[in-house]
């Protein structure tokens, strides 16, 4: 089946609703900056070794944080965890797992409990409602969000009823903090981990190396000893992970080689198959959740239907999730064919790398998508959110991204651009607040 375009008029709510009616006059119409530098450095700055990181991003990535807020109705926020939930339900059953780690490497059939911190599911948000477009295993950002949403100011009194969270922002830091005690609990141990390694390759050159240092600082703060570091940095002597001789009893990991397959990752690789390291996120979470195979499943209703997942499960994904199939050489004529309504993806890719629109596609392109590896996704347009840049208004493009653990999202973010996917390159875009519009306010007292 080649996935076609989700028609407007498909799933629509009967009647718009004061708050997804306020969130989108505010979103189109709204180019107020909201955000307070002062406070953002205060929050970024918690402790004096982190003096002068809110400078070092402005000095060399100027384009992380906007200066302006998203806007959200509660309801999107609520289909948003329904599809969440739904995403976990099937993702529990013995046939989904057969299924999809049959497929993966050796290394993801390995369970030693844990589940997998944040969790980033990434949404647009369609006129049908939100449209969940990937699932990454080690989405980053979410320090630095929280960051960012406590350093909002209001522009106007009207606007204030409708700057309400995602989560509680005070309350996160231990609610984060309690997923890596609970990741270390279920693999059998007790208390808290002593010592704590960040690791991702060079991460000093790292795009998100700011964030590393806000975990280690919070790691920090709960007393835990937390170092970052390159992958070739550890060692293993059959008994235990080491740095610099220093036995890490959890690592944070924040690589992108998903399966811990390159040299640099030998000893991670070996404490992990021994269990002598809790690793979070781990080969498994991405096997289960991120391959992007996984949504041609996903929104089969056949298939799920055979592998007994309720019925109101199956529609609640097939409406939230844009229809994928895998690319094989039997649909190149029909998917070349519905070129303009598709997002060709690779199946291992993350960050938009090698990710590419039906109709921006070349021959060349094309060509090298059929060699294999690609899904090709029904094409669920990103809403817009209007923002100010040298006194000029331009409409970017928005993700939202919802950090989750163990099916419970934790906080919503926005992200900002221009061109075919996020980046980090657009003026006036970047990471963005996402706020909760108020349910009693009328759109009339929102425009």
């Amino acid at each position: 089946m080649i996935p076609t375009a989700v028609a407007p008029e498909q799933h629509r709510p009967s009647a718009t609703s004061s708050a997804l009616a306020v969130a989108q006059a505010l979103n189109r119409s709204c180019d107020c900056r909201s955000l307070d530098p002062l406070r953002l450095r205060q929050q970024l700055e918690a402790e004096p070794a982190l003096l002068g990181l809110a400078t070092e991003i402005e000095r060399s990535r100027p384009h992380m944080f906007s200066a302006t807020a998203v806007f959200m109705a509660p309801e999107t926020l609520q289909a948003m965890a329904d599809i969440v939930a739904a995403i976990e339900t099937v993702i529990a059953l013995p046939g989904y797992e057969a299924e999809v780690l049959a497929r993966a490497p050796a290394i993801a059939r390995f369970d030693n409990g844990p589940k997998g911190v944040f969790m980033g599911f990434d949404f647009h948000v369609c006129d049908t409602g939100p449209q969940l477009i990937e699932i990454n295993t080690n989405a980053g950002g979410a320090l630095l969000n929280r960051a960012l949403a406590c350093a909002q100011q209001a522009c106007c009194a009207q606007i204030v009823p409708h700057l309400r969270p995602t989560a509680r922002l005070d309350a996160l830091d231990q609610r984060w903090l309690e997923a890596f005690f609970n990741e270390w609990a279920l693999q059998g141990h007790h208390g808290k981990p002593e010592c704590i390694a960040i690791v991702d390759e060079t991460p000093e050159q790292q795009y998100l190396h700011p964030e590393f240092l806000l975990f280690q600082h919070l790691f920090r703060s709960a007393g835990i000893d937390t170092v970052i570091c390159d992958p070739g940095e550890l060692a293993f002597d059959s008994r235990a992970l080491t740095h610099n001789g220093r036995p890490v009893d959890l690592v944070y990991n924040r690589l992108t080689d998903f399966y811990l397959q390159s040299p640099a990752a030998v000893a991670l690789r070996a404490a992990h198959e021994a269990g002598a390291v809790a690793l979070t996120p781990h080969p498994r979470a991405h096997a289960l959740y991120a391959d992007k195979r996984n949504l041609a499943l996903l929104t089969d209703a056949a298939r799920l239907a055979a592998l007994g997942v309720p019925q109101h499960t199956i529609d609640c994904l097939v409406a939230g999730i844009p229809r994928t199939v895998e690319v094989m050489p039997e649909r190149a004529d029909a998917l070349w064919a519905a070129r303009r309504s598709l997002f060709f993806k690779p199946t291992s890719g993350f960050g938009s790398r090698a990710a590419y629109r039906g109709d921006k596609l070349t021959q060349r392109v094309w060509k090298s998508i059929l060699d294999g590896g690609y899904v090709a996704q029904s094409l669920a347009l990103p809403s817009e959110r209007r923002v100010r840049v040298d006194d000029a208004g331009n409409d970017l493009k928005l993700d939202i991204r919802a950090y989750a653990y163990a099916g419970e999202i934790q906080l919503v973010a926005a992200r900002l651009y221009t061109g075919q996917t996020t980046n980090f390159r657009t003026a006036g875009g970047g990471f963005a607040p996402v706020f909760l519009t108020d349910t009693m306010t009328s759109e009339g007292e929102a425009s």
